[in-house]
């Protein structure tokens, strides 16, 4: 073989292996989709957080390569890189380690104050089980409705958890899609307040919570922890490390490990989950007709969700007295958005009386769906898995 021969074959064979080679129309698409997540989060600023690391990881899962090459870099190869790293959304341990994280970072005091804000945290969950009922109606097998229906939680980490357990081929669409709604918290969410409230209601001023003690912070996550657990044992992984988190935080005593918890162990694993969800979206995997149907469905839940935070407000208005009515625009607060929603149930209420400040009266809601979903999940895991 000549020389010009040899470096025809080696330049055809490096051609071979590159992208531009290997590329699909499909390919293209999810890289226009990620950088579209990037994009958002820079420029409109929605959850940056979140965005930017599953923006950059659709570009790196979706960078074209031939996998009958042996170089064992794809998130779906058995010992590549990428796969040990997605090893923890795909054994489901990045989502308890993100609920400890929560637990350490919440303040349950609003929730403490007012305990029958839990129960508006309870009827946000309606629209999980709501799209269950449609995408059984659609043909999902159940342990599939109930993956895909967790997505009206608006909570990505418990998303990941259940569908890891219960439909981990799904696990993509779905994280994505639970993920992208809860960056879109602030556009989805005032259209549906402004829609369901009238003028007087959205102008009800709430008294002050009371002032929550410090024993009763204490006593909350452990007396939380056994209530919930106990009637949904299959949601210990995701209650046990949050209340956990919040006991961290609480007692006074273990300073070091909530602050670790909340900050420095929440962001690596942030890093981590969110680069690696987004590399599951690969293009032969994620472009299908059953992806649209997860994000139709994500999306009607995740409607159903606000709405019926909202509506029980009003409903529950009717046997309280004057006095103590609740301003039905915190019950979109109900999912488990923190603290997106309890933002926007503030902004919302400033917008109609600049004197209407309702964040805290919000948070109680808002905490109060993160155990929701978190146990909307584990009834779901008990019944399905």
């Amino acid at each position: 073989m000549s020389f010009g021969d040899f470096l025809v074959q080696n330049l055809h064979q490096f051609w071979i292996l590159t992208g531009f080679y290997n590329v699909t129309w499909q390919h293209l698409v999810m890289l226009a989709v990620g950088l579209f997540f990037i994009w958002l989060a820079i420029k409109k600023d929605f959850e940056p957080m979140l965005l930017v690391p599953i923006g950059f990881g659709m570009l790196i899962g979706n960078i074209p390569f031939n996998p009958d090459a042996g170089l064992e870099i794809g998130i779906y190869e058995e010992g590549s890189v990428l796969n040990i790293l997605y090893n923890g959304v795909s054994a489901g341990w990045y989502p308890p380690l993100i609920f400890l994280g929560i637990g350490a970072m919440t303040d349950f005091s609003a929730l403490i104050a007012n305990p029958k804000l839990m129960l508006i945290g309870a009827a946000a969950q309606f629209g999980i089980f709501g799209a269950y009922m449609v995408a059984l109606l659609l043909g999902f097998a159940p342990d599939q409705a109930g993956a895909i229906a967790i997505i009206g939680g608006a909570d990505g980490p418990t998303a990941i958890f259940l569908s890891s357990k219960l439909a981990p081929n799904l696990m993509g669409a779905i994280a994505v899609s639970a993920y992208s709604y809860m960056a879109l918290v602030p556009v989805i969410q005032p259209p549906i307040m402004a829609l369901c409230t009238t003028k007087k209601e959205r102008l009800i001023k709430m008294k002050p919570a009371r002032a929550v003690s410090q024993n009763e912070k204490i006593i909350f996550p452990i007396v939380g922890l056994l209530l919930t657990c106990f009637v949904v044992p299959s949601g210990i992984p995701l209650l046990g490390m949050l209340f956990f988190g919040n006991l961290l935080r609480e007692c006074g005593v273990t300073t070091r490990l909530a602050k670790t918890a909340s900050n420095a162990l929440t962001d690596i694993v942030t890093i981590l989950l969110g680069m690696t969800v987004g590399a599951s979206t690969q293009a032969s995997s994620f472009l299908t007709a059953q992806t649209i149907g997860i994000f139709a469905l994500g999306f009607m839940a995740f409607i159903i969700a606000s709405t019926s935070g909202v509506m029980f407000v009003k409903l529950f208005n009717l046997f309280l007295p004057e006095s103590k009515k609740i301003n039905p625009l915190i019950g979109n607060a109900g999912v488990s958005a923190v603290p997106m929603s309890s933002r926007i149930s503030n902004n919302m209420g400033l917008k109609y009386d600049p004197t209407n400040y309702l964040l805290m009266h919000a948070m109680g809601p808002n905490v109060a769906g993160v155990i929701g979903s978190a146990v909307a999940a584990g009834a779901l895991l008990g019944f399905l898995a």
